[in-house]
């Protein structure tokens, strides 16, 4: 036991200064407080205890966490190093209960300061306080020291000395919470400087270059890279796809310092991929080489693997390399690697927690700007995972949107009927169609302006004239021979010659027919039109003065105000035709390929039950009315006809080709 009976001794000052120089890290002052408090208190024994739970349960009994004094069981676990274990665990959960010092006689349980207690004491001091879920407060841990048996006065002073350096805890968590702040606000500082300068530039691209050339100066680093993990283009945070990946994707180095454009063939870059990998497989801070464990050092920092880092260093035996990972909450998106080859440059303990803080409040800002750089489809699937997410939870959100997505498809195909059509090639023409043919061979002699295709006429009206000048001498000719057969006749009936009469009479008749034809013919060389319409097929023009054959084709004319389709339906769907005709007729629609947005109502009339090959497919030949026409319509007119065959599922519309493909094969 340290004489403290004086404060100002050399022991005393000894012990106040490391708590004091201990108070600013949290890692390392609980052990200088335990072993201060069993100094001054001269204890067999010293453990910190914490609470796990109310106290009624064995199992919920306190936890050593810290022994001192450390002896050759150094290793094992503080709860089996008690020497009173069952004391020193309920001497704690009274103190946690109470909140104040408790003393317990070892051997009995009355007459706490009774000099009878030979086998001393166990004096349990509540250190510092922690705020509970019902707004009130409770000890952060319980330091339990063995006491040999003292008198009261010695025992009241012990307990003044320790409850003195049990408030050193309220310094130490004063302490660190300052320095947490100053850790803060220093990283916050550096984090607006850089956020504000990579919203300067372009693109994801240019905010890492930005970010890599500003940090690089600002630690006077040699070179400093940002490697992103690929596939995370932005996506939401929290998504578990892609933490799943995180240890199959691998990192590839988007920035260099004071460099354009990074060759990811160069053998450094691969180089600097393998120790960001190795770092972001580790998810913390790797420094190499590996720092001492000391008082301001984090043990894990003395843990990391660093093979690749070192691999990455052996071209310089003073190159020191420090990468953090980047982090978007419980996500590591990249790794930011710093090298420096300067003697005696290096980044210590405290700059790499603040460089960690920084890009935590950086990588967010990173992974927007990588976000704004990818394709709007991209930006899309991000917000159909968000709103899934908050439809079906943060857990396989794409699966179970997938999955239902299929099962609502199903069921859709399965059960929802739409109207089926049959879709046949359509050719549009006329009700009604004359042919105008030459009467007889030959020559034209004039042509009416009027008669050209696409002009509209009225029926009897004056197309073509023929030339009649043969006929009419010929008929001239024919009236003589009959006006001579006549006198014949005369002379012979005078005479009293009855056959001879005869004979002339037949001369007369037969000259009177020929007459008549050659009359008809002059009457028929004239062409007119035989019905109102308009000529859809004929010009004339150019053939003035030509010989034309009987029987020649000279104008096709056709009224246009109403107008008739044929269908050509194909083979494989003429059955559905079929039936819908006999059940309740059929109806469509028709889109022609001069006006493909416009549709008009059909009605089908008739089937041809013959059917016509043309290029190997059968086709067969339907008929149908228009129930609305437009003027700009022409016979000839090709377009798609759609002809409602009745309601369908879509699992049969999809499928039926392929049944009926399967059933003409699998046929015995």
């Amino acid at each position: 036991m340290i004489d403290l009976s004086n404060l100002n001794a050399p022991g005393w000052r000894r012990i106040v200064a490391d708590l004091t120089a201990a108070s600013g890290d949290e890692r390392t002052f609980p052990n200088h407080l335990l072993a201060a408090m069993g100094q001054v208190a001269g204890a067999r024994q010293a453990a910190m205890f914490v609470n796990t739970g109310a106290g009624q349960d064995p199992s919920d009994q306190p936890l050593a966490t810290l022994v001192w004094p450390v002896g050759p069981t150094d290793g094992a676990s503080p709860n089996d190093s008690l020497s009173e274990p069952i004391v020193m665990r309920s001497s704690a959960a009274s103190a946690f209960g109470t909140g104040d010092t408790g003393v317990i006689g070892m051997g009995t349980d009355d007459g706490l300061y009774d000099d009878s207690h030979a086998n001393g004491f166990a004096l349990a001091v509540p250190v510092g306080t922690v705020a509970t879920g019902d707004g009130e407060s409770r000890p952060a841990f319980v330091v339990v020291l063995l006491l040999d048996n003292r008198s009261r006065g010695a025992m009241q002073s012990t307990i003044a000395l320790v409850e003195l350096l049990a408030g050193y805890a309220h310094l130490a968590s004063t302490r660190s919470q300052l320095a947490r702040m100053r850790s803060a606000g220093a990283a916050l500082d550096l984090a607006t400087r850089l956020i504000a300068s990579i919203n300067s530039a372009t693109g994801f691209k240019g905010s890492t270059m930005q970010l890599v050339n500003d940090l690089c100066r600002h630690l006077k680093a040699d070179r400093v890279a940002i490697g992103w993990r690929g596939g995370l283009a932005g996506a939401a945070p929290g998504g578990d796809e892609l933490v799943s990946e995180r240890d199959s994707t691998p990192v590839k180095v988007v920035a260099l310092s004071d460099t354009e454009h990074v060759d990811r063939r160069m053998a450094m870059v691969r180089k600097l991929s393998a120790a960001m990998d190795e770092c972001l497989d580790q998810d913390q801070p790797v420094v190499f080489p590996i720092p001492e464990l000391g008082e301001h050092v984090d043990p894990a920092l003395t843990q990391t693997v660093t093979h690749a880092h070192r691999e990455l260093a052996s071209s310089d035996a003073n190159l020191k390399i420090t990468s953090l990972p980047l982090r978007d909450g419980d996500e590591s998106l990249g790794v930011l690697t710093i090298e420096s080859a300067q003697v005696g440059q290096s980044i210590d303990v405290r700059t790499v927690e603040l460089l960690q803080a920084t890009m935590d409040l950086i990588a967010p800002v990173l992974r927007l700007r990588k976000s704004d750089d990818r394709p709007i489809p991209a930006r899309m699937m991000d917000e159909v995972r968000k709103a899934g997410a908050w439809a079906v939870g943060p857990k396989h959100t794409l699966w179970k949107l997938l999955g239902i997505a299929v099962m609502v498809f199903a069921l859709v195909v399965t059960f929802v009927s739409v109207p089926y059509r049959v879709e046949a090639d359509v050719e549009l023409r006329p009700i009604e169609r004359r042919i105008v043919a030459v009467p007889f061979e030959g020559i034209v002699s004039e042509v009416m302006p009027i008669a050209k295709a696409g002009q509209k006429v009225v029926a009897g009206q004056l197309l073509v004239k023929f030339d009649t000048s043969d006929l009419e001498l010929s008929a001239v000719e024919a009236r003589q021979s009959i006006s001579q057969a006549q006198s014949q006749a005369a002379d012979a009936m005078r005479r009293g010659n009855g056959a001879e009469q005869q004979q002339a009479e037949a001369k007369v008749m037969q000259g009177q027919a020929r007459l008549d034809l050659l009359n008809n013919r002059i009457a028929s060389a004239q062409i007119r039109a035989p019905i109102d319409g308009t000529i859809i097929a004929g010009d004339l023009t150019e053939r003035v003065g030509a010989r034309l054959k009987i029987g020649e084709p000279l104008f096709e004319i056709a009224p246009l105000d109403s107008m008739r389709l044929i269908a050509k339906v194909a083979d494989s769907d003429i059955g559905l035709v079929i039936r819908a005709m006999q059940d309740e007729g059929m109806v469509g629609s028709v889109a022609t390929k001069a006006y493909p947005d416009r549709r008009f109502p059909l009605t089908v009339e008739r089937i041809v039950p013959m059917a016509q090959a043309k290029d190997g497919k059968n086709t067969f030949l339907v008929h149908a009315s228009l129930d609305e026409s437009a003027a700009w319509m022409r016979p000839g007119m090709e377009g798609l006809a759609k002809l409602e065959v009745g309601d369908r599922t879509l699992l049969w519309i999809g499928s039926r080709r392929i049944v009926d493909k399967l059933r003409l094969w699998l046929w015995w």
